[in-house]
């Protein structure tokens, strides 16, 4: 899948990893897949991804918050999904032209989800 998008899965559940990676493959995306805030930002460092999709509570001191804020920092439209039971906290919290997925969720919602923001980001402004 060397044409497939790239997206960032930050996820420090091992059951929730492999159903989003899972998920995410057989939508057609490439996937790398971490446990902790702290290691995303350093893969966001070295390596181009397309997208996030992030819980909000990781392992390591970064929330997904504190990534996703960090991401748009540097890129304001970076495709940002959140997968997380702490849904009430997202207008506090995420950042905008995200997406929240409650938990428990479906890989079909996460990876249409992905399509959908990827789709806004590259669609031509007329």
């Amino acid at each position: 899948m060397a044409d497939s998008p790239l997206i960032l899965v930050v996820e420090d559940e091992f059951f929730l990893q492999a159903d989003l990676d899972d998920g995410l493959s057989g939508g057609g995306f490439a996937t790398e897949v971490v446990s902790s805030g702290e290691e995303a930002l350093t893969l966001l460092m070295t390596k181009r991804h397309d997208a996030l999709v992030t819980d909000v509570k990781l392992a390591g001191v970064l929330s997904g918050w504190e990534v996703a804020r960090q991401i748009r920092e540097k890129d304001p439209s970076f495709p940002v999904i959140y997968v997380t039971a702490y849904k009430q906290d997202w207008a506090a919290n995420g950042v905008a032209n995200s997406v929240l997925i409650p938990k428990p969720f479906t890989s079909a919602k996460v990876v249409a989800a992905v399509w959908s923001l990827l789709n806004q980001r590259t669609a031509p402004t007329t």
